[in-house]
């Protein structure tokens, strides 16, 4: 029956004599596992073209919702993770199989006469296939993927003439954002695809044509059919490529359960948002690298000038074959090339590694990264998308908006907020010492050597050194906490760059009153008004003890009003038009903090003794809703997962 049904089917298509032909080619000295590469590369494509059309059918290409399907994929779809690990390995996987498909093709002579088409349409794939690729790191429209797509980009804008019109046309408009997300899925669903099916056929059909190689009569090997023995082959190779692609999906997940599978997806893209970690994927380092020998004016050489040489010099070896040594140049020349693209490389995975600038942006990308999951898994996803979450979220937004307006005069834990400390140059001064220098700008001798390295032997004036820059202000990690306020209270550390010892007020009364009443003596008394006042500010910090200590806070009030004698310049309770002081009522709240940093100068804060801070809602350096955010951060007002929070 049936053989009756399959001679019924090949009589109407022939598709009986097409599967002979495939399946019972002749093999002139029989298979080889050499022979498995062209299998491996269409393997590879065919895998890229099912995990993306799956994945293709949950995407929606907008700038609103790009990041949110590809969410969806990641933590919600069943299987979606692992679809998209296996898309995501399986395309660098794809570059590096034709890049050994050439060399094996070189190596083997596989690409002289008649053979020079089947190679120019494998060197064809290499440029396809890494287009596929660049074409794909913008669609998951994380930070990641928007500021690396800008690198292929760029180039796009360097070509002579065409370049701008290019980039144009790549972007959609003057600017990268929903257009381009169209037209990237265009050409990395659509376009591209077509012409790398088209060459793989063309290849395909070559090959069979022209046989895998020139095997030499006398080599005494028995021909083969294509099946089994060499189908076994094709089949044991691509199964390899497939375990070692899970292996890169799923190890890292059995190996951290805690952290979300699969492939890494990172913070919504936020073009306003500099991310000084954008590179391109690991293959593609060799030229990010190149190009940094081609500054100003000159990419083009590094980007389309050399590359083409390059080009063209490999197009080319199937005629330079023909020469004495013109094989061994060939094989010399594709392995320098590759030893040279290694070796540039690294040398790009170093430089970064050893950059801080880059080793801090890859944190915080990273801490983003989970922040936006968190705040996912607890919210939800807003209409607006998710890039939302983070600029409504106090944790994200403090530390940017702290280093961009606080850090010229204050430190947070003695950084800028987001790991920095700011640097400053100093202009070295007759009978200026490493210690005096240190002493200057509250640091270490160590440390103001370790910044001026380059300089040896004796410190000589005018020299130029960098230094840690001045403090004008309080460090504010902790304000208002009962820690923070034991250390304004203490005699040693209130003059101290912590404190005022930065500012006009080094001196002043709260100094003095400092150092004469905040004796030993009076440590318990002290105890409970720093109690009483750090209750003022309602922190969810301390929110357990104010609850147990309300005995101690009674206490501690009496004592600010009472012995202490603070409202002598201090409002407490209640208002004093008389007061020279910030007022303490409410001190460290919400409210208390957008006051006074909407305004220092107002009467309830230091008035007409204001040192140099400005007013940032007078003068609309931040609307409401960034002090809002800054004040929430300072006082640690965030979301925070349970410690067991779920994926």
């Amino acid at each position: 029956m049936m053989k009756q049904l399959w001679a019924w089917l090949d009589e109407r298509t022939g598709l009986g004599r097409l599967t002979d032909a495939f399946l019972f080619q002749n093999l002139p000295g029989g298979s080889r596992w050499r022979y498995t590469w062209g299998a491996v590369v269409l393997y590879t494509f065919l895998l890229q073209a099912i995990t993306g059309f799956f994945l293709w059918t949950a995407y929606s290409p907008s700038t609103q919702t790009a990041w949110e399907s590809i969410h969806y994929v990641q933590h919600e779809m069943t299987g979606g993770w692992v679809l998209r690990g296996l898309h995501h390995f399986g395309a660098q996987a794809f570059v590096v199989v034709i890049v050994l498909h050439l060399l094996q093709m070189v190596i083997y002579g596989v690409y002289r006469a008649p053979r020079e088409v089947n190679f120019w349409l494998v060197m064809a794939l290499l440029p396809l296939a890494i287009a596929m690729s660049a074409t794909g790191w913008l669609l998951p429209y994380d930070q990641h993927g928007f500021w690396a797509s800008r690198v292929p980009i760029g180039i796009m804008g360097v070509t002579p003439v065409i370049g701008p019109l290019l980039q144009k046309i790549a972007m959609g408009g003057p600017t990268m954002g929903h257009h381009t997300l169209t037209h990237f899925l265009a050409l990395h669903a659509g376009l591209l695809p077509v012409c790398v099916a088209l060459v793989l056929g063309a290849h395909y059909y070559l090959t069979r044509k022209h046989g895998f190689a020139d095997v030499p009569k006398d080599c005494g090997c028995p021909d083969e059919k294509y099946f089994p023995a060499q189908f076994l082959k094709d089949a044991v190779a691509c199964l390899v490529v497939l375990i070692v692609l899970l292996g890169f999906v799923l190890v890292p997940a059995w190996q951290h359960p805690q952290v979300a599978p699969g492939v890494h997806l990172g913070a919504p893209a936020d073009p306003s948002e500099q991310y000084s970690a954008a590179r391109p994927e690991w293959f593609m380092l060799f030229l990010f690298q190149f190009l940094k020998y081609f500054p100003g004016g000159t990419e083009v050489w590094g980007a389309m000038v050399i590359p083409g040489l390059v080009g063209a010099v490999v197009a080319f070896m199937p005629f330079a074959a023909k020469w004495k040594h013109g094989h061994r140049f060939n094989v010399l020349f594709l392995g320098t090339l590759l030893f040279a693209a290694v070796v540039l490389g690294r040398m790009a995975a170093v430089e970064d590694s050893q950059d801080e600038t880059y080793v801090a942006a890859k944190a915080q990308a990273a801490e983003a990264a989970e922040r936006v999951r968190q705040l996912t898994t607890e919210r939800g996803i807003p209409p607006s998308g998710a890039a939302q979450l983070l600029r409504d979220d106090p944790f994200t937004q403090g530390p940017k908006l702290f280093a961009k307006n606080c850090s010229s005069c204050h430190r947070f834990d003695g950084h800028d907020g987001t790991g920095h400390v700011p640097l400053a140059t100093y202009t070295a001064r007759a009978g200026d010492t490493w210690e005096s220098i240190a002493t200057q700008h509250f640091t270490t001798p160590e440390r103001v050597r370790e910044l001026n390295k380059t300089l040896t032997g004796p410190l000589a004036a005018d020299a130029k050194l960098i230094v840690p820059a001045r403090i004008f202000g309080p460090d504010l990690k902790g304000f208002a906490s009962r820690e923070w306020l034991a250390g304004l209270l203490d005699p040693a550390r209130v003059d101290g760059p912590a404190y005022f010892g930065g500012t006009k007020f080094k001196d002043g009364k709260m100094a003095k009153w400092v150092k004469k009443n905040c004796t030993p003596e009076k440590a318990d008394d002290l105890k409970k008004a720093i109690a009483a006042l750090s209750a003022e500010a309602k922190l969810k910090s301390q929110a357990g003890p104010d609850k147990l200590d309300t005995e101690l806070i009674k206490q501690g009030r009496a004592l600010i009003t009472g012995d202490f004698a603070c409202t002598d310049c201090h409002s407490f309770g209640k208002k004093d038009p008389d007061a020279t002081a910030p007022e303490l009522t409410g001190y460290g709240s919400k409210a208390w903090l957008v006051r006074f940093i909407g305004n220092p100068a107002h009467p309830d804060c230091y008035g007409k003794r204001n040192d140099r801070m400005p007013a940032f809602a007078e003068k609309k350096i931040l609307d409401a809703k960034q002090i809002g955010l800054l004040a929430d951060w300072l006082r640690g007002d965030w979301y925070v997962p349970p410690k067991n929070g779920a994926k």
